[in-house]
């Protein structure tokens, strides 16, 4: 009797252990941080932007993405934000020495290719410098971010000049950034990147209130299967898909200067529910890795949406709170699983002094739509 009740108490302790164990390794449920995008708010005067954050804050917003500067405006405008609540997911960016020459369109001029300096010509130094100033700012503020994400979008030709500027082109794959003559360039431009943010990561270690702000990397843009030729935007040119650029980054050391890594995904509202998944899954999201696993980080989605053409008022937008409704769900997913931590969605409003709605825009007619709404649920 004696043995055999040993041999139970043993058993439940076995179990137990496992069962600890197993919880251990699982990574836990988080909820999902839910943010929007105001497009350019400091272009507006003082009493439109204060009447912008009272908009978020009623509508239930803690958190927004915006580019942030040394500018004593944009720091105002963040310190605003902060005192009612709203903490700001900051896009900043690297510096370039003043020799770095802009790109100039190629022979076939394609208007909506920007212009603009080649990543591998930033410079860590003036960085680092423009880093502490920034961090100077927010800190005598008293300014905490939720979130720095350096760069944006590095990943295809209109955001990165060390990318052909032309509309013949290709999406690159992980190989081809150590074979391809060009995807070779676009390497050395990711090289340069890793030591820009070695840069603001020891000038956030040594900052005050925002030591334990989050670095995210760059927002990279969901291009599509690698070889095939892009095609988003309406515009072709030459991209790296999401899994090629973060798999190149991370070998060269990203997972020891980042806590999450940033995506840009733009669902096809023309397409099946189970092609959208498919391609969350495949092409945006496959390096997002559960928080708190061994190899790779969560990600953070900087950019997300669908439009709407319909400018009346009242606006109908039932058939995008279907398609918000179900993105949302696939990204609560990633989420329990801890590979996701936040969205941002694009955008709150249209730009100031636009004379046109902006599709995407979610804060219509004077109040935030039902559509807009589902973009907010946490759970």
């Amino acid at each position: 009797m004696k043995k055999g009740l040993y041999l139970f108490f043993a058993a439940i302790c076995f179990f137990t252990a496992a069962k600890a164990q197993n919880t251990a390794i699982k990574p836990a449920a988080l909820d999902l941080v839910t943010g929007a995008i105001p497009l350019n708010p400091t272009a507006a005067s003082v009493a439109e932007q204060n009447n912008l954050i009272q908009q978020l804050k009623a509508a239930g917003v803690h958190v927004i993405r915006v580019a942030l500067t040394t500018d004593n405006v944009r720091i105002d405008f963040a310190k605003r934000a902060y005192d009612q609540g709203i903490k700001i997911e900051a896009l900043i960016e690297p510096q370039f020495p003043r020799s770095a020459l802009a790109v100039l369109n190629q022979s076939d001029n394609y208007p909506q290719i920007w212009g603009g300096l080649p990543l591998a010509s930033v410079d860590p130094v003036l960085s680092k410098s423009y880093f502490q100033i920034l961090f100077q700012k927010l800190e005598a503020n008293g300014i905490v971010l939720a979130g720095l994400e350096l760069g944006n979008e590095i990943n295809w030709t209109k955001l990165n000049k060390d990318f052909p500027k032309t509309i013949h082109g290709k999406i690159f794959n992980f190989d081809d950034l150590h074979h391809d003559p060009q995807a070779q360039h676009i390497a050395a431009g990711l090289l340069q990147y890793l030591k820009i943010l070695a840069v603001l990561k020891d000038v956030r270690d040594h900052a005050d209130l925002n030591r334990k702000t989050p670095i995210i990397s760059a927002g990279l843009s969901t291009v599509g299967p690698a070889g095939t030729t892009p095609n988003f935007f309406t515009l072709h040119g030459y991209a790296v898909t999401i899994s090629a650029t973060l798999t190149f980054l991370r070998l060269n050391g990203l997972d020891t200067l980042v806590e999450g890594y940033g995506i840009h995904y733009y669902p096809d509202d023309k397409t099946t529910a189970s092609e959208r998944r498919k391609r969350m899954d495949t092409y945006a999201c496959s390096q997002c890795r559960a928080a708190g696993v061994t190899g790779g980080k969560p990600c953070w989605i900087t950019e997300w949406g669908f439009s709407n053409n319909d400018k009346s008022c009242p606006i109908d937008d039932s058939a995008r709170a279907l398609l918000i409704k179900e993105t949302m769900g696939n990204f609560l997913d990633l989420a329990r699983q801890g590979r996701l931590i936040s969205v941002f969605y694009y955008s709150w409003n249209s730009a100031p002094g636009s004379t046109q709605i902006n599709p995407s825009s979610i804060y219509r007619c004077g109040a935030l739509t039902d559509a807009g709404k589902l973009t907010l649920i946490r759970k």
